[in-house]
């Protein structure tokens, strides 16, 4: 039998759907086997799904495809890539559906890249702490691939979801913390500059101080990128001050133990002569000497809620919100205690 023609879309619930006259619902819901759905309208859907090869017919009626989504990341060496991608995993598993796992392609027009994923008849693309650009943003809408962030770099576009955690809150709870402990000369290395995680970090940081009574000092704001060797270069510099802080709270948990490590090489202990304070709370956090103080993102839960955002997407659903974000909590550990001139 001649395959029906489906227009230039993918042969996707989206293609199917357009062929039949329906809503990307009602062919999701001959799919997965739902009874609410008319003879005349089951049938009519049920014969383009098996013409267009998206599912076979077997002895118990139409067959489930296997569906597929793309997890992208940007490079893939973050420690808490690996704690996204079980989340996410785990909920594809409940959900029946494959991941394949990959990285950005250098690619900034976008027109390879979508096509790719066109071809490959992935129902979506779960994109992870990486920039998206205007042109790969079209791209993916022209092909009518659904598309969910996991904090980007640079800001989405509202018709983009993304998910993330509370940075604004939790840079304002790390601060509070140190504050409360005594503390007032304290600095904060930041991370990537133009990720917005990093700017709402940077800003709960400021309000804290400035709820405190403290005009943050630009001399106690210095880059460390999110990585171990920036950030321990950044706190060599603090600490040659003048009047160096007492305490630093970092963009991530690498970036913390940059700090730890440098503070070691200028003979300071810590918590005794220096508090530090991380953003994650990866593993090695509860582990670290002595264990760090740091705000935990709940990794694993966004990429869960990532999955569930990108399968309603494909399934042609509505969403409540375009930005989703999860609450963080402040994990109180050894590396922090009161300043010196406090005990």
């Amino acid at each position: 039998m001649a395959k029906t023609a489906v227009g230039r879309n993918r042969t996707t619930l989206t293609g199917i759907a357009e062929a039949a006259g329906v809503s990307v619902a009602t062919v999701s819901k001959v799919v997965n086997g739902r009874s609410d759905v008319s003879p005349e309208t089951r049938a009519r859907i049920e014969r383009l799904l098996v013409e267009n090869d998206y599912v076979a017919r077997g002895p118990g009626g139409i067959q489930a495809p296997v569906r597929t989504i793309d997890l992208t990341f940007d490079q893939l060496v973050n420690p808490n890539d690996l704690v996204i991608m079980r989340g996410v995993t785990e909920a594809a598993a409940d959900a029946g559906v494959d991941v394949v796992v990959g990285v950005t392609p250098d690619d900034p027009l976008g027109a390879s890249w979508a096509r790719k994923v066109t071809n490959a008849g992935r129902e979506g693309v779960i994109l992870v702490t990486s920039e998206l650009t205007p042109q790969q943003r079209a791209q993916f809408a022209q092909a009518g691939i659904p598309l969910v962030l996991i904090d980007p770099m640079n800001v989405p576009d509202e018709s983009v979801p993304s998910i993330g955690a509370t940075n604004f809150s939790g840079g304002m709870a790390a601060t509070a913390h140190l504050l409360k402990l005594g503390h007032r000369r304290i600095a904060m290395i930041e991370g990537r500059h133009d990720a917005v995680c990093n700017t709402a970090r940077l800003h709960g940081y400021q309000a804290a101080l400035g709820g405190a009574g403290i005009t943050p000092d630009p001399a106690l704001i210095k880059r460390g990128d999110f990585r171990f060797e920036p950030a321990y270069q950044a706190a060599l510099e603090l600490f040659a001050l003048d009047e160096p802080p007492t305490a630093i709270f970092t963009g991530n948990d690498l970036e913390a133990f940059g700090v730890m490590e440098a503070a070691r090489a200028n003979g300071l202990r810590i918590p005794d002569d220096l508090s530090v304070v991380g953003f994650d709370d990866t593993v090695a956090a509860g582990t670290s000497a002595p264990p760090l103080t740091t705000v935990r993102q709940p990794l694993a839960e966004i990429g869960r809620a990532a999955l569930r955002t990108l399968l309603r997407l494909a399934a042609g659903e509505t969403l409540d919100s375009h930005r989703i974000e999860l609450a963080t909590q402040l994990i109180v550990r050894a590396s922090t205690a009161p300043p010196k001139s406090n005990t």
